[in-house]
Parts: C-alpha cells; sequence; structure tokens
C-alpha cells in the first residue's frame, strides 16, 4: 500500500500496524479515534494542523524500518 492524502487512516493501520507508534509519537490518536476508519490523511492532518508531507514522510519511515 502506497500512502497518499488520499489514504484512510483506517486502511494504513490495518495495513501496515508498524504506523502505530509513528501515529502516537506525531501526538495524532487515530489508534483510538472511531472516525479513522472514514478519515484520510489529508482529512486528520487538516484537523490536528499537521504538516501532511511530514507525516506521510514519517509515515512510510516507519514501514520502511520495520
Amino acid at each position: 500500500m502506497v500512502i497518499s492524502k488520499y489514504s484512510l487512516i483506517g486502511a494504513i493501520l490495518q495495513y501496515h500496524p508498524e504506523t502505530i507508534s509513528a501515529f502516537s509519537e506525531m501526538g495524532l490518536g487515530c489508534v483510538r479515534c472511531p472516525s479513522s476508519a472514514r478519515e484520510t490523511l489529508e482529512q486528520a492532518c487538516n484537523v490536528h494542523g499537521m504538516d501532511l508531507d511530514a507525516v506521510i514522510e514519517k509515515l512510510n519511515s516507519a514501514i520502511v524500518n520495520s
């Protein structure tokens, strides 16, 4: 799975559970959020005021380094 701004957070967590710690380190409680199944990464970053490109980079790094 390629992570992009259109990726659903629930799908990222399902296919790449190694990203859980990266989400937590960034202060995103996506693992416990009921909206994560239908929320895109872009939407989450907008809601939390986070840099989308930095979040994508960190998540991809977590996948590569697992």
